[in-house]
């Protein structure tokens, strides 16, 4: 059976996915989830010049197993940069019970892991800054706005861009306001959704106590913040992830000091007055858990 993402964006919402990834992070963090490290692998052309990158990433999880296959080609110009498919299996035989498209469920669950976040760690916030005006830049507008209404009022939201050409018809599609970057970073939370390969957000922008969720850089030499950035609380939505396939997080020295499934859990304190920064990478529970949502909707 395949799942195409028209129909995949006709039964998942925000509202469903938002607390089934809250449920998926308390179960990695203690210990429910069986899930390796992704493997990837660089694409090169058969002139041997580096032209993408090809992860998979397996997990079993409750009544299901899935695995997840990703490209991410970022010179993609007449498709999207990010491209995927997702395989759920039936767990107690091992049977495929469907494949399906990829794309919609890791956008929607990568802001979905972003609404937890904001959700546990800066439940009063007022203001957002988006850095970014891709396609995770809308969602997480999108999925922010379903836990914290104060991101709905006008004014609320600044978004900020290398071009600055797309963040005025973010701001204009979404009700955001267009800013420097400076303004966006001195948001309650501070969104990074670029991609950088070096620092773009620095510490001396931040509000004292703002939540910087960083969702670009995947990778072990990718960074987009700072080293003054990383000085902050750091939660990690997998502290083996971090350790192992974040620049931001090796290349500053930082440490995790707790995942957010443990926070959640409250196997772990809530984090010290201050900055807090969440470091978001991506995990295939959560693909998962999106997929596991697509395939029961479809089949009630």
């Amino acid at each position: 059976m395949y799942i195409s993402e028209e129909q995949i964006a006709a039964v998942l919402t925000y509202e469903a996915l938002i607390p089934a990834i809250r449920h998926a992070l308390i179960d990695y963090s203690t210990g429910k989830v069986e899930q390796p490290l992704r493997q990837v692998l660089r694409v090169k052309d058969r002139a041997a010049s580096p032209i993408g990158w090809f992860a998979t990433m397996p997990v079993i999880h409750g009544d299901f197993m899935a695995v997840k296959t990703v490209t991410f080609y970022p010179d993609n110009t007449r498709m999207p940069t990010h491209l995927a498919v997702i395989e759920l299996l039936d767990r107690a035989t091992g049977q495929p019970l469907a494949v399906m498209d990829g794309r919609l469920i890791t956008e929607m669950r990568t802001a979905a892991v972003s609404a937890v976040a904001a959700e546990a760690l800066a439940p009063n916030a007022k203001t957002l800054g988006i850095l970014g005006s891709g396609v995770q830049a809308h969602s997480h507008i999108e999925a922010l706005r379903c836990i914290n209404p104060a991101f709905r009022e006008q004014g609320s939201i600044k978004v900020w861009s290398r071009n600055p050409g797309n963040a005025a018809k973010l701001a204009a599609a979404t009700g955001a306001t267009a800013v420097s970057i400076e303004q966006a970073a001195a948001c309650d939370i501070v969104v990074t959704v670029t991609a950088a390969m070096t620092p773009v957000l620095l510490g001396k922008w931040l509000a004292p106590q703002s939540l910087v969720i960083a969702v670009g850089a995947v990778g072990p030499v990718l960074r987009e913040l700072d080293d003054e950035v990383m000085r902050g609380y750091l939660v990690a939505e997998s502290r083996q992830g971090s350790e192992n396939e974040s620049g931001d997080v090796i290349l500053s020295s930082a440490k995790v000091q707790s995942e957010l499934g443990e926070i959640l859990a409250e196997a772990a304190p809530f984090p010290p007055r201050g900055r807090t920064v969440f470091k978001s990478l991506g995990m295939a529970i959560e693909d998962l858990t999106g997929a596991a949502l697509v395939w029961k909707a479809l089949n009630n």
